[in-house]
């Protein structure tokens, strides 16, 4: 893998990634989706950003690819896609914290699956990086 400072094109890959991250409401979509596949009302009872701001963010990520949908009848459940969807989300949730602790950090990066459990406040920029 070529390091991000090596080429011009990755670095332009990896900030079009982080682009994908940096809005208040996807973040806020993202972390709670840490918790497990949640239908639309779900999601947006637990962060009340209210429709149709929820159904454009969440076509954003889908077309990211960062979320993935499943229907079952009129339903659309949404998950995070992947495993480095979460790793990316829970890193930030670690990282972005008032004084983020390393080692809880590393132990949040290196946190696999889905988990309906909230992750540990301040817990790898080294796995975040290895993503993009």
């Amino acid at each position: 893998m070529t390091a991000i400072f090596e080429s011009r094109d990755r670095a332009n890959q990896a900030t079009e990634k982080l682009k994908i991250y940096a809005q208040p409401q996807r973040l806020m979509i993202l972390s709670y989706l840490l918790r497990g596949e949640s239908s639309v009302s779900e999601i947006d009872a637990a962060t009340g950003i209210g429709q149709p701001a929820l159904s454009q963010q969440l076509g954003a990520l889908r077309q990211a690819d960062v979320v993935k949908t499943r229907r079952e009848g009129k339903q659309i459940w949404y998950d995070l896609a992947d495993d480095a969807s979460r790793l990316c989300v829970r890193t930030m949730e670690a990282l972005l914290t008032d004084q983020p602790d390393p080692k809880r950090v590393m132990a949040a990066a290196t946190l696999l699956g889905t988990s309906t459990e909230k992750p540990l406040a301040g817990s790898g920029t080294a796995g975040f990086a290895k993503i993009l």
